[in-house]
């Protein structure tokens, strides 16, 4: 229930951390309140998902390196290279550009993997690029922050140094460990498996809820053109993706799943990145947390799309494949 209706539950969480004070007695506001351990949130959920990866997938992502790589390539070229050319649109607002390259450059989300089940797409592979994007997210995210903030009054070198040990340190060895430790106690894999998903889900919800609280004034004043700025970047997404998968030659079930992984970034550690690079800087964190927004709705509607069109056209990819 809670990872089919992720959106619903994204908007009710948001809309009680947003209008807490107006309904709560008392002096105590708990989405503001854990915005100093965000951090520690999201790298426990960059753990669970590294426990929760299917045991042959790490060893997938090097027997299909070409198919892979190439889906990679894509989705860390084609959405920072979007990002960037939409946030000239925001030349007077330095923080909203910065904000809307993190959203470009981070690697997909875990929800493109369930919205790939739902679409009728390729979930291994699906799952393969979300793994490699993530393993590589420590080299490519650094690259083009530091661009990103290159001539500004930021120190672009030092960013880089640091968002590439925070990366390192939140999601890469953290997806490494909570993988090794799945695959070597059986106990600890049944007990991820159980409540492991319940609980990552949740951490993204309530990352969310959170920068979406703390940054709701803020977020009236830029609300129009800053989802429509992210919209844009959001379906160009997907037609990239799409078009990318015809240019391969994949199957009609692995050109959807890359589609949903192109266009689907992790919001969550977006702007959990841009609380901790950015400090007093809160805009920042503002369009990731937006984009999940977006994302999610549009990531559902075109899987609930694709899940009318018949299996046979889809089986009959995945057929071949094997």
């Amino acid at each position: 229930m809670l990872q089919r209706f992720l959106l619903l539950w994204l908007i009710l969480l948001s809309g009680v951390a947003v209008f807490w004070d107006d309904f709560v007695p008392f002096d105590f506001h708990p989405f503001h309140a854990s915005q100093p351990y965000l951090g520690y949130l999201i790298t426990a959920t960059m753990f669970i998902i590294g426990a929760l990866l299917p045991r042959d997938e790490i060893q997938e992502v090097f027997q299909r390196w070409p198919t892979v790589l190439s889906g990679t390539f894509v989705q860390y070229t084609l959405m920072p290279g979007l990002a960037y050319l939409i946030c000239l649109f925001f030349r007077d607002q330095p923080e909203l550009q910065i904000g809307i390259v993190l959203v470009g450059c981070v690697p997909g989300a875990m929800a493109s993997n369930v919205l790939t089940l739902l679409a009728r797409g390729n979930v291994s592979y699906s799952v393969c690029l979300t793994t490699s994007a993530t393993l590589l997210s420590p080299l490519v995210v650094p690259l083009f922050l530091y661009l990103a903030v290159s001539g500004t009054e930021i120190d672009a070198k030092k960013l880089a140094q640091d968002s590439f040990l925070q990366l390192l340190t939140q999601v890469f060895l953290p997806v490494l460990i909570g993988h090794v430790l799945s695959l070597k106690v059986a106990a600890f894999r049944r007990v991820m498996q159980r409540y492991g998903a319940t609980f990552a889900n949740l951490s993204i919800l309530w990352i969310i809820a959170t920068i979406i609280s703390v940054n709701a004034t803020k977020l009236q004043q830029v609300f129009f053109s800053l989802t429509i700025a992210l919209l844009v970047i959001n379906l160009l997404g997907y037609l990239g993706g799409y078009l990318a998968g015809a240019a391969f030659e994949l199957d009609e079930a692995k050109r959807r799943a890359l589609t949903l992984e192109v266009g689907m970034q992790n919001a969550g550690l977006g702007a959990v990145l841009a609380g901790d690079l950015f400090q007093g800087r809160d805009l920042i964190a503002l369009p990731p947390a937006l984009y999940m927004f977006g994302c999610m709705l549009t990531g559902t509607i075109l899987a609930q799309i694709w899940s009318r069109r018949k299996p046979s056209a889809v089986h009959q990819g995945q057929e071949s494949e094997g």
